[in-house]
């Protein structure tokens, strides 16, 4: 699965510039050869928004749901975008997946929000397992701060992820996590991770960019640098379950031993 991150913080503020910068993403992946395009962190409206989160927030299937199904179809591009989601009067940190059909296939709530501002702004998910069949792979998503938590993303492999999906706003000093952190659990949980990050000032945030799409055997299959960029890597199953063979690690388990854990 040829898979196409989109590094970029966008408009902040301005869903419809961000809707046309992510239209024109997709056409620019689409040409490539992409299936999957991911983009970052609350992309639609921007991270550092503030007093607007609740006044930029729509529902699942609202309004920039509905736009972004149709630049989908049109580009014949899977589609992945983080974005502030309404459901009454909650707020999440989501993320969702639109297939290249137009179809919603998965919406995922953050489920480990990061410092005092996701905290005040958001309500926390309660689902750490979210997955769609996508291209004869199941596809996973996350967001940011959930893949330092190993416990998360060992659910994820023991429950199929082929591919997880993981829109981010990584900050300074934190760029150790795109560089060292993905890799090793794309390795200990043989699978493939995508890390797409924001990049550059916002607010009193210093995005760090280094999307990289990390593979079963540990060693990054594209890494962006500190601008605005679009990068590809793909996402191979054939690879994946050579792989899955020669590394053991989830047959080799001894579940007995780790009841501390929980």
């Amino acid at each position: 699965m040829r898979t196409a991150l989109l590094q970029s913080s966008g408009t902040p503020g301005s869903i419809a510039a961000n809707l046309k910068a992510l239209d024109e993403a997709a056409a620019r992946a689409a040409e490539a050869g992409a299936d999957l395009l991911a983009a970052p962190e609350l992309y639609l409206t921007g991270y550092a928004i503030g007093d607007d989160v609740p006044r930029l927030a729509e529902t699942a299937d609202g309004a920039s749901a509905a736009a972004i199904a149709d630049s989908a179809v049109r580009h014949g591009v899977a589609i992945a975008y983080g974005y502030p989601e309404r459901d009454g009067e909650q707020v999440f940190n989501s993320v969702q997946l639109i297939g290249p059909d137009g179809a919603r296939l998965a919406n995922y709530r953050k489920t480990h929000l990061f410092g005092c501002f996701e905290r005040d702004s958001f309500t926390p998910g309660e689902q750490s397992v979210v997955q769609a069949e996508l291209g004869g792979m199941r596809v996973g998503l996350m967001i940011c701060y959930d893949v330092e938590f190993p416990e998360n993303v060992r659910a994820h492999a023991l429950a199929g992820t082929d591919l997880l999906l993981v829109p981010t706003a990584q900050m300074h000093p934190f760029q150790f996590v795109a560089e060292s952190v993905v890799p090793v659990r794309a390795f200990e949980n043989q699978m493939y991770v995508a890390y797409v990050n924001r990049v550059g000032q916002e607010g009193e945030f210093e995005f760090v960019g280094l999307s990289t799409l990390a593979g079963p055997d540990g060693v990054a299959r594209t890494r962006a640098g500190r601008g605005e960029q679009l990068v590809f890597a793909d996402a191979d199953p054939v690879f994946l379950a050579a792989s899955r063979q020669a590394n053991p690690y989830l047959s080799d388990r001894r579940p007995g031993l780790y009841a501390s854990l929980v």
